[in-house]
């Protein structure tokens, strides 16, 4: 009996990761749920390898080159936080579509969403390109640092597109069911990264050597490379959407739903990331070591966050399928059964965190402020971690019903209203210290699931209509 269910797991492990197309309106929900979150945690787990491969590399070179990496990558988070908007909507309608059986329509809406995507990355490498040492200045980096850092922000920023329509097209594919290929899309991209992150900040052979530069050199040619192959699978690949030169057309209709649906997205995210900026602001008061110390623990905590994420998506791709198949309670009962698996997963990954956090830091750098403060962050903010995962599930199913408003009002609460001022107050009036910050983290992300289940629990997000 136990051979015959490893048997049963590991046809199942190969099913999800060659992305068999199945209809997932109609299979069982555990098999749904297993078939779209391997590659999903998958592929955010080679994301959060992009993040740890820097640090890693990036801590060789210097205090200050961590502490840019962390500056950079909190207004970058706004590129970000366009690019998921967005990614959220495409996800939602493409997965609506292919619950309607309208194929011809996700189509549609894949063009529009690279149109936008192209838009709005232009926008953001102008003044990436133009004001590096600005953006690292308004973000309380000191000179050092910015003489230092400023060429790694003006080549990652002014590379946004490779970020955002990396972010773009994977959601199409997740919509329609085809999460291994967003998967294997990370894979080739992380890979290429690693070869070349050590080549470009070390220098290799006639490569010089470019210090932080040379990781985002790396990290924006592996992204680069990943695009293409994302674009050659959507033009000759055998996936559900697949488009020829004819489709690309600008189809205003279509375009406006997508801004409409994505506007929620687009504003809980940037509500949740400029609350980052805000939080990095405060911490880079207490110096480059406290500093580096909050950037690589954050860096390993998004290496578990960007799986569980990875869990929630599949939530959200199963609830977008099941209401475009007049199944509301089925999309429910999916929500629920991830949350679960979801929580088991976060619960086991705190218990290392709390019990590890030096090592862990260890790891990336051995200043004593660097490690106290790392590993400090760690293990206050994951203390919530069961409740993170709830939270993260059941939004990102309201994401994928469409209804975008509800987690931005959350947001908004949670982080402006509540943990904004008390990370303030905490840590500047109360002179807390940067603990004052890792706590206003973690009752934030708690108060956010609490008030995320109840407004579930009601159904209105059953209704919406993309």
């Amino acid at each position: 009996m136990a051979t015959q269910s490893i048997k049963s797991f590991f046809s199942l492990l190969r099913e999800a990761i060659a992305g068999k197309e199945i209809d997932l309106t109609q299979a069982s929900i555990k098999k749904a749920i297993f078939l779209l979150a391997v590659p999903m945690i998958l592929e955010m787990s080679m994301e959060s390898i992009f993040a740890l491969v820097d640090i890693f590399y990036v801590s060789q070179v210097s205090t200050n080159a961590v502490a840019t990496i962390g500056l950079t990558e909190s207004v970058i988070t706004l590129v970000y936080a366009l690019a998921v908007g967005l990614s959220m909507a495409a996800t939602a309608i493409v997965a609506r579509r292919i619950g309607e059986k309208d194929p011809e329509g996700a189509k549609r809406v894949t063009v529009q969403v690279i149109f936008l995507g192209i838009l709005v990355s232009s926008v953001v490498s102008v003044i990436g390109i133009l004001f590096p040492k600005e953006i690292l200045g308004l973000m309380g980096g000191e000179q050092s640092l910015i003489d230092e850092g400023y060429r790694y922000t003006q080549i990652l920023i002014g590379g946004n597109f490779t970020i955002v329509l990396l972010f773009l097209i994977n959601a199409v594919y997740r919509g329609a069911g085809n999460a291994s290929m967003a998967m294997w899309t990370l894979i080739l991209s992380n890979g290429i990264n690693i070869v070349l992150d050590p080549i470009f900040i070390f220098g290799w052979g006639p490569i010089p050597e470019y210090g932080v530069a040379g990781a985002a050199i790396a990290t924006t040619i592996g992204r680069g490379t990943a695009v293409l192959f994302q674009l050659y699978i959507l033009f000759y690949g055998n996936t559900r959407v697949r488009l020829a030169l004819k489709d690309f057309v600008v189809n205003i209709g279509v375009m406006i739903n997508l801004i409409r649906v994505s506007l929620g997205g687009i504003g809980q995210f940037i509500i949740g990331t400029s609350s980052w900026i805000f939080l990095m602001r405060i911490i880079s008061e207490f110096g480059s070591e406290v500093l580096a110390g909050y950037t690589i623990a954050i860096r390993v905590i998004m290496f578990t966050m960007m799986p569980a994420w990875g869990l929630s998506n599949a939530a959200a791709t199963l609830v977008g399928q099941n209401l475009g198949a007049n199944q509301p309670e089925r999309a429910e009962t999916s929500v629920w059964k991830t949350a679960k698996y979801n929580a088991f997963f976060m619960v086991s990954v705190s218990v290392i965190y709390l019990l590890f956090a030096k090592t862990i830091v260890g790891w990336f750098s051995v200043d004593p402020e660097v490690l106290k403060y790392g590993a400090l962050s760690l293990q206050i903010v994951t203390i919530a971690y069961f409740l993170f995962a709830y939270g993260m599930t059941v939004t990102m199913a309201f994401n994928g019903a469409g209804d975008t408003r509800t987690p931005t009002i959350i947001n908004f609460f949670c982080f402006w209203i509540f943990q904004l001022p008390f990370a303030y107050f905490t840590a500047i009036v109360l002179d807390w210290g940067p603990i004052g910050v890792f706590i206003a983290i973690a009752l934030a992300e708690s108060l956010i699931a609490v008030i995320a289940i109840v407004w579930f629990k009601k159904g209105k997000w059953k209704m919406i209509k993309v």
